[in-house]
């Protein structure tokens, strides 16, 4: 795979890995963090929800600032919000601070909005969704080695694995100001109008852009799944799964997202390259939709943890390919100048799924309904396979 700008793409790409890492260590912790603080899975949800709200704010306003005045301004801006959000939130002894500490994360949540801009900034428009798919192995690392951090250190107090995340959050802090260069002019290809009802124009603009809109409500319905599933998935091995006679911890869920992330991995680095190559950003997309409908379905229905293994196998193959797939297929179509405001709009569309989907998510859990949160997953995943077909006679590639 060549690149314009290797040095760029690999600095960066540590750079994410290091503040991925710091939010994996958090993803098997908070639920369980939160209900020691008298959470119910519903505010559990609601934690999930108001980080969503503002980072639902903040993605595009971070994404159009990073193609205004350069990517890595932001990106420490968008670094040092999740340090202080981390540290908060280690220092919590109260739910309401524990709020305090996710709205803080979430106004500065651009960190990987704003490194997606910089990789199409250093690719080629042919190599782009490769590109796209080493952000997903950085997570597939990050998923490996942040939640059996998580698992190790929870011995210590819920704290200790926190604390490790505040640690890494710094690590990336320093790595971005000492490595990180931008490698365009701010400001450059960018139109000299500026301020907020500017930005909603453009913003409006490219999510009716023809080309572009069809990628976007495929990009929808994936963050509705993607949330559902993320949002549940702790509370949903806590109550549905055991392990050695006992039901699923903090350590337990860690171990299985390690798990997760051997195989997304494995996919990213191994795979993603072949499957573009051979069948294209559209077909990938159909192939990811239909696994993870049936991997939830399986999910549901297992009576053993190895078959629920196998569905979450399946379902991490769905969702490794889904995202580089439509992130690629919306970067090849956009101009180099709205890169930043694009990934700033998925970021928007996930951010609208993370405030909508952990309420429906904990609501369901905490009515013991944990067969309809997987077939609720499994539909949706379903209507992105079947839209998918729809949309893909409109979907215009620009092969390079």
């Amino acid at each position: 795979m060549n690149f314009k700008n290797n040095g760029a793409l690999l600095t960066v790409l540590l750079i994410v890995f290091v503040d991925i890492l710091g939010f994996t260590v958090m993803i098997p912790l908070l639920p369980f963090y939160a209900e020691s603080l008298g959470a119910t899975p519903f505010v559990v949800g609601m934690l999930s929800s108001i980080y969503g709200l503002c980072s639902l704010v903040a993605g595009p306003i971070l994404g159009e600032l990073s193609d205004r005045y350069g990517r890595r301004i932001v990106l420490l801006l968008s670094q040092i919000g999740t340090c202080i959000g981390f540290i908060i939130l280690a220092l919590s002894k109260t739910l309401w601070i524990v709020f305090i500490s996710r709205i803080i994360d979430g106004i500065t949540a651009g960190n990987l909005t704003v490194a997606q801009a910089y990789i199409s900034d250093v690719t080629e428009p042919k190599n782009r969704t490769r590109a796209m798919g080493l952000i997903g192995a950085s997570f597939g690392l990050g998923f490996i080695l942040g939640p059996a951090i998580s698992g190790v250190l929870v011995r210590f107090g819920h704290a200790a694995p926190i604390w490790a995340s505040a640690g890494l959050s710094l690590l990336s802090i320093i790595g971005t100001t000492v490595f990180l260069k931008d490698v365009k002019k701010p400001g450059e290809n960018l139109a000299k109008e500026s301020g907020a009802i500017h930005q909603l124009k453009k913003s409006f603009r490219l999510l009716n852009t023809p080309i572009l809109k069809e990628g976007f409500i495929v990009f929808f319905i994936f963050s509705i799944s993607f949330a559902l599933y993320m949002s549940g998935l702790a509370l949903y091995c806590e109550r549905a799964l055991q392990w050695n006679g006992h039901a699923f911890t903090a350590r337990e869920v860690g171990l299985l997202l390690s798990y997760v992330g051997i195989v997304s991995l494995i996919i990213q680095l191994l795979l993603m390259g072949y499957l573009v190559r051979v069948l294209g950003e559209i077909k990938i997309m159909m192939i990811g939709f239909f696994s993870t409908s049936l991997a939830l379905l399986i999910m549901g229905f297992a009576p053993l943890l190895a078959i629920f293994l196998m569905g979450i196998t399946i379902n991490t193959f769905g969702n490794a390919i889904l995202r580089p797939a439509i992130s690629g297929m919306l970067s090849k179509n956009a101009s180099p100048a709205h890169q930043g405001l694009v990934f700033g709009l998925n970021q928007t569309l996930m951010s609208i799924a993370q405030i909508i989907c952990p309420l429906i998510s904990g609501f369901l859990i905490e009515k013991q309904l944990t067969f309809s949160w997987c077939l609720l997953i499994s539909a949706v995943s379903f209507l992105g396979l079947i839209f998918g077909r729809m949309a893909s006679q409109k979907i215009k590639l620009q092969h390079l």
